[in-house]
C-alpha cells in the first residue's frame, strides 16, 4: 500500500513539474510572438541595423547596442511595473485589461498596414563611419525615440498580467525575440534586404502580426 502511496506521490510530481514546464514555454511563446511583432515594425532602428548589415559594417557593436538596451529598459519596465503591482494588488486586473487591450490595438495597426500596403524598408545610405559613430548612432535612434518608452511600459504591463512568476519567463521570450530579429537582421541582411524591399513581404508579415496579436491579446483578457 505504502509503495502505491509513494508511486501515486511520484507521478502526481511528475504531472505537477511537466505543466509547469509546458506553462513556462507557453510563456516565453507569447514573449517571443509579443517581441516580434513591435520590432518587426518598419522604423529608422531597423533601416540602420539592416544599412550596417548591408555594407557588413560594424555589425556586432551595433547589434548589440540593440539587444542591450532592450534587455535593459524593457527588464526595468518589467521589475518597476511588478514592484507597482506589489504595493498596489488592485492595481492587476486593470493593469491586465490594459495590457491585453494595448496588444488588440496593435493588432488592429498591423491589420491596417497588411490592408494598406505600400511600405518597404530601404537601408539608409551615407558614407562608412567608425565604430564609435555607429554605436552612438544606433544608440540615439534607440534611446530617443518617444514611442519606444510607451511600448516598453505597455511590454511591463502585459508581463506583468501573467503573475509574480509568469512575467520572467515572458520577458525571456521577450529577449529571445530582440535578439534573434537583430542577429538576423544585421547578420542575414543579404537575403533580408531584398526580400523585405517589397512591399508584399511587409503586407505578409504585417497580417501575420495582426492575427498573432489578436489572439494573444483576447487571452490575456480571457486570463483576466
Amino acid at each position: 500500500m505504502l509503495m502505491i502511496l509513494k508511486n501515486l506521490s511520484l507521478h502526481c510530481c511528475g504531472v505537477a513539474v511537466y505543466r509547469s514546464a509546458v506553462q513556462q514555454l507557453t510563456l516565453m511563446v507569447a514573449g517571443i510572438l509579443t517581441g516580434w511583432a513591435l520590432i518587426a515594425a518598419i522604423g529608422a532602428q531597423n533601416a540602420y541595423v539592416l544599412r550596417q548589415g548591408l555594407r557588413r559594417e560594424h555589425v556586432l557593436p551595433v547589434i548589440a547596442v540593440c539587444i542591450v538596451s532592450d534587455v535593459v529598459l524593457i527588464g526595468a519596465a518589467v521589475g518597476g511595473v511588478g514592484l507597482a503591482l506589489q504595493r498596489w494588488p488592485g492595481l492587476l486586473p486593470v493593469a491586465t485589461w490594459a495590457g491585453g487591450l494595448f496588444v488588440i490595438g496593435y493588432g488592429i495597426t498591423a491589420a491596417w498596414r497588411a490592408w494598406r500596403g505600400g511600405a518597404g524598408l530601404r537601408a539608409a545610405g551615407g558614407e562608412s563611419g567608425s565604430a564609435r559613430r555607429a554605436v552612438l548612432t544606433v544608440a540615439a535612434l534607440t534611446w530617443l525615440n518617444p514611442h519606444l518608452y510607451v511600448d516598453i511600459m505597455m511590454l511591463g504591463t502585459v508581463a506583468n498580467g501573467h503573475g509574480p512568476e509568469g512575467r520572467w519567463w515572458f520577458y525571456a521570450g521577450l529577449v529571445a525575440a530582440s535578439t534573434s530579429w537583430f542577429v538576423g537582421l544585421g547578420y542575414g541582411a543579404g537575403r533580408l534586404g531584398r526580400l523585405f524591399r517589397r512591399p508584399s513581404a511587409w503586407r505578409a508579415l504585417d497580417a501575420g502580426i495582426a492575427a498573432s496579436m489578436m489572439g494573444l491579446g483576447t487571452a490575456l483578457l480571457l486570463h483576466a
